[in-house]
């Protein structure tokens, strides 16, 4: 007897696909496009506009009704606050988030879907896949061990999170999938955490994992769900890196509050001091540099000291 193949039709699953996207009506136009030509009446389509000003938001608009998707507004910024829009809105069983610059692969649907419809009740969490569409070569001074704060996940593999997986395999925003109630059940994502603007706070996929697994569901990780992932060129940057740390060090505090943390942050800053003093358009000692902005970020996010001033 002849056995399906994992890219057979599975059973019919209840589907949202959620892009969530701020004045960036050029990345989406390829998402969605990537999207609409996999669609087979399976799974729905919402686009959740972030307060994009008036020029981007009529094009958002525009795109969102040329694809068939479903068009969400929110007039306050805030990449958790629109994925919880999303969720409210979603009419899926499982909610599918992909990042507005991201592009799916051909039969990134297919493989979703027939993943779901394999899963166990105790999972609840998808990841996959994330391969980087470079828009300009990565420098040669980029920290190597750095490559995923640039939202890359390369694994081929298959496995439960942290049951398998290496340990730079997690489950990241431009291409993760919940089941719907469970999430809704653990608040959706925490509004505190998450990019607004020009804040580069990360942390609220990590921690809803987190609550969901303190509520015995699982996360799988299958590199066979996969997308590409646009990194602007502005990113590659000594001075975007030591931002993008800097945030980092502030997530962490605010989600670990803890003072063993604390002061071995302050301690080691005492020593790497001079460094964040280093012009931040020069690759110089940069390795040392992300560690001493990574301090510096988690000790002004345990005080609760805005980073605005640190962030030009």
């Amino acid at each position: 007897m002849a056995h399906p193949s994992p890219l057979s039709a599975p059973a019919p699953v209840s589907l949202s696909v959620v892009l969530c996207t701020h004045a960036r009506p050029d990345y989406l136009a390829v998402c969605l496009a990537a999207l609409a030509a996999q669609q087979d009446g399976r799974a729905e389509l919402l686009v959740v506009d972030s307060a994009s000003p008036p020029e981007a938001a009529a094009r958002i608009a525009a795109l969102a009704a040329r694809f068939g998707a479903r068009l969400l507004r929110t007039d306050r910024a805030g990449l958790s606050l629109a994925r919880n829009l999303g969720l409210q809105a979603a009419a899926g069983g499982w909610v599918a988030y992909l990042d507005d610059d991201a592009v799916p692969a051909t039969d990134w649907q297919a493989r979703l879907l027939a993943r779901i419809a394999r899963l166990p009740a105790s999972i609840g969490v998808l990841g996959g896949r994330i391969l980087p569409r470079w828009e300009a070569p990565l420098p040669a001074w980029w920290p190597a061990g750095l490559r995923g704060v640039l939202t890359i996940v390369e694994w081929e593999g298959c496995a439960e999170v942290g049951r398998g997986t290496p340990p730079d395999v997690a489950v990241y925003g431009a291409n993760m999938a919940f089941a719907a109630q469970p999430l809704r059940d653990v608040g959706g994502f925490p509004e505190a955490l998450g990019r607004i603007g020009n804040r580069l706070l990360s942390g609220e996929e990590e921690e809803v994992v987190a609550r969901l697994q303190a509520r015995g569901l699982g996360a799988l990780y299958d590199g066979g769900i996969t997308v590409g992932h646009s990194i602007q060129q502005d990113r590659l940057r000594p001075g975007w890196l030591l931002n993008r740390l800097l945030w980092q060090g502030a997530t962490d505090a605010l989600r670990q509050r803890s003072l063993r943390r604390t002061a071995a942050a302050a301690g080691k800053l005492a020593v790497q001091a001079p460094l964040l003093l280093w012009p931040e358009t020069s690759p110089a000692l940069l390795r040392a540099r992300c560690g001493a902005a990574y301090n510096l970020g988690y000790l002004r996010g345990w005080l609760g000291t805005p980073l605005a001033a640190a962030t030009a």
